[in-house]
């Protein structure tokens, strides 16, 4: 089957780049080259200094691949897959998916973790939140059955700011356990947790029969990089998908490889900054919420740099968001680049400059 196009990214395609306030991108405010590199290790240095602009290694240097499985606990480094994250996602759907397959995600998302799915012919149910973006893990197990070979979760959760307990998380990773589900876990937003207690644990460090994605993107403020790793306990899954990647990019670029080494380095200082930006943007939204409660209701973020309140307009959330991004230059993604029907708009919390766009908001719905 065709795939459907990628609504989402067709969206910021047309406005990313011509809006003057991005009041929805879901990455941390991106890191300055030299500010990166002042960050640098002796050692990190040398290598960025002396990169040869050559073919690197199909799974990834080795030394990335070991600073990224020290961020895991009983990871090894030959576990370790560094990709392109949006490739990690289509490499693994591929290889791992089969027409008729039955495919239980977490909705709404981001498209490909459900639409490569689709275009493979499975079978894809949705586990989606109440109206106060909460994931019911009763509601999940009613959608699990014998014929569910896989289930693709995202925690912190993109859009909404969801989290689960630790509670229901070890819930959701026994009901896998018992069925044998194919466990593919995007955590492209772990580290961004406001409070460390309630960090998860990496479904790679508690079941064996998983996917782990992350990367540099969004928690670690690089997306420009394009850099990201899959862990992957099982041996002939990892060989399964590093033979899809000759297909696709073959080897990861060097400089992103090195400077997401440096970057890793530094995690602690780099999420700490984050954190200190999307802590301030929450107490805004909090006060522009309390503001114009005939505009918004305000669902505040579990974790994550986005949140996903509704909105009160008299026209289809996405005609809105036009008519507020060619009038004022402010941009906010609306709900129906996720194919979701309710009035909701994607807020960006991880932005420097969230202020500045917040208040032409204002501005725009006041008048």
């Amino acid at each position: 089957m065709p795939i459907n196009d990628f609504i989402l990214e067709r969206y910021f395609a047309e406005f990313e780049f011509a809006a003057k306030y991005l009041l929805s991108s879901s990455d941390c405010e991106p890191l300055a080259m030299q500010k990166l590199l002042n960050m640098a290790d002796p050692e990190a240095l040398g290598l960025w200094s002396n990169l040869k602009l050559s073919y690197t290694e199909s799974l990834g240097i080795p030394a990335l691949r070991e600073e990224i499985a020290c961020m895991y606990d009983g990871v090894q480094p030959d576990q370790v897959m560094v990709t392109n994250p949006e490739e990690g996602i289509f490499i693994s759907m591929q290889t791992l998916l089969n027409e008729g397959d039955e495919v239980i995600t977490t909705f709404p998302g981001y498209q490909s973790l459900y639409e490569i799915a689709v275009s493979k012919g499975c079978k894809v149910g949705r586990w989606e939140p109440d109206d106060n973006n909460q994931f019911s893990v009763g509601e999940l197990e009613s959608l699990l059955t014998d014929k569910t070979r896989m289930l693709v979760i995202n925690f912190p959760h993109n859009p909404t700011g969801a989290h689960l307990s630790r509670s229901d998380f070890d819930r959701v990773i026994s009901m896998v356990e018992e069925r044998n589900i194919l466990l593919f876990s995007d955590e492209m937003y772990r580290f961004l947790e406001y409070k460390e207690d309630d960090r998860l644990p990496s479904v790679c460090e508690v079941y064996k029969n998983s996917l782990t994605l992350c990367g540099m993107s969004k928690s670690f403020a690089l997306p420009g990089l394009r850099l990201g790793w899959l862990i992957v306990h099982d041996p002939e899954i990892i060989s399964r998908l590093q033979s899809y990647k000759d297909y696709t990019t073959i080897c990861p670029p060097g400089p992103s490889e090195i400077l997401s080494l440096i970057a890793l380095r530094n995690r602690k200082r780099i999420v700490e900054r984050n954190l200190e930006i999307i802590g301030k943007n929450i107490d805004l939204m909090e006060e522009f919420a309390v503001r114009n409660p005939h505009f918004i209701r305000w669902i505040a973020p579990k974790a994550g740099s986005v949140a996903f309140p509704e909105i009160f307009v008299r026209y289809e959330v996405e005609y809105f968001c036009r008519c507020l991004t060619k009038k004022t230059g402010a941009m906010l993604l609306p709900s129906s680049v996720y194919g979701y029907e309710k009035n909701r708009v994607r807020i960006g919390l991880g932005r420097s400059d969230f202020e500045l766009g917040l208040k032409v908001l204002e501005e725009f719905v006041r008048k």
